[in-house]
């Protein structure tokens, strides 16, 4: 029986995380040319092409997205393995990919990645924060944070905290173009919206729903960025509490339809299929599910 080559898997993993040959070679300590050519050797063994090579771009074919997790598994049990027959997994060390929202970023996971830090100096955290929801597969990413009412999926998903969400606008905005009394009524007013959110979904009282299509002056990919315009008076919008939150505490913004509510959404901790993870993932993961489930 001829056995695998676990070494080109591994590095074919080590390539996946770190998006490139280059940074791969850089974190195993190896030469880009000793990578490539184990990456080539695994194709040539499986028959099958796992990257799309570019001079300026590297992204996983159909096949390699299909084999990285396998790939991530065999490589984590490998580190799993030493670390703990070395005790590295009493210090955790090495880098981490945590992705999360812009906003919710900046205002909660930059402290709490700060506190995270202070407690594991050996850990680099490579924090990106985005709205737009990415691939963690793909992209390398070992941990997310993500606001939403997730879908079923092959990623491992854990509820940590409920995300409520207002309609909100300005008194000036309130006074100039009324009130609305029910969510239907939103569809004749100027409306700020998220990109990515084509329509508004509201359950009311008695198990009543109701959908409208936001049309108005903006539509932004950040929450935070909708806010100058909503002080202005210049629309309504439906925005979760840690956004505004601040403003209706100052009363700069005003919030209507408190009867009615957002499907709800919630904050949760996803991380790739595969069940095992370094140390070092485990320790961030750890320290998240402790830092916001307790405001739950």
């Amino acid at each position: 029986m001829r056995l695998p080559d676990f070494e080109a898997w591994a590095i074919f993993a080590s390539v996946v995380e770190h998006r490139s040959f280059s940074a791969a070679a850089r974190a195993l300590g190896l030469s880009k040319a000793t990578v490539s050519k184990a990456v080539t050797r695994l194709e040539a063994h499986l028959g099958a092409t796992l990257f799309h090579r570019t001079s300026r771009t590297l992204s996983l074919t159909e096949t390699g997205r299909a084999l990285a997790p396998r790939a991530q598994r065999i490589l984590a049990e490998a580190v799993s393995a030493e670390e703990e027959a070395s005790d590295a997994a009493t210090a955790p060390k090495g880098l981490v990919r945590l992705a999360a929202p812009m906003t919710f970023g900046l205002q909660q996971v930059a402290p709490a990645i700060a506190d995270f830090l202070a407690q594991y100096p050996d850990i680099t955290i490579d924090l990106c924060l985005d709205d737009r929801k990415v691939d963690i597969v793909e992209q390398g990413i070992d941990v997310a944070l993500r606001i939403a009412q997730l879908p079923d999926s092959s990623l491992r998903a854990r509820r940590l905290m409920p995300i409520r969400s207002h309609v909100v606008a300005s008194r000036a905005y309130f006074e100039a173009h009324g009130r609305p009394a029910h969510p239907a009524e939103l569809g004749e007013h100027r409306c700020i919206w998220y990109a990515n959110s084509e329509v508004w979904r509201f359950n009311g009282p008695g198990g009543e729903q109701v959908s409208v299509k936001p049309e108005g002056p903006l539509r932004a990919s950040s929450g935070e960025a909708m806010l100058p315009a909503l002080r202005a008076g210049l629309g309504v919008t439906v925005l979760p509490d840690f956004i505004v939150g601040p403003d209706l505490a100052e009363g700069t913004l005003e919030e209507v339809l408190t009867d009615w509510t957002a499907p709800p959404i919630a904050l949760h901790l996803v991380t790739p299929p595969n069940p095992l993870r370094p140390a070092r993932v485990e320790a961030l993961v750890h320290f998240l599910v402790g830092r916001f489930s307790s405001k739950a």
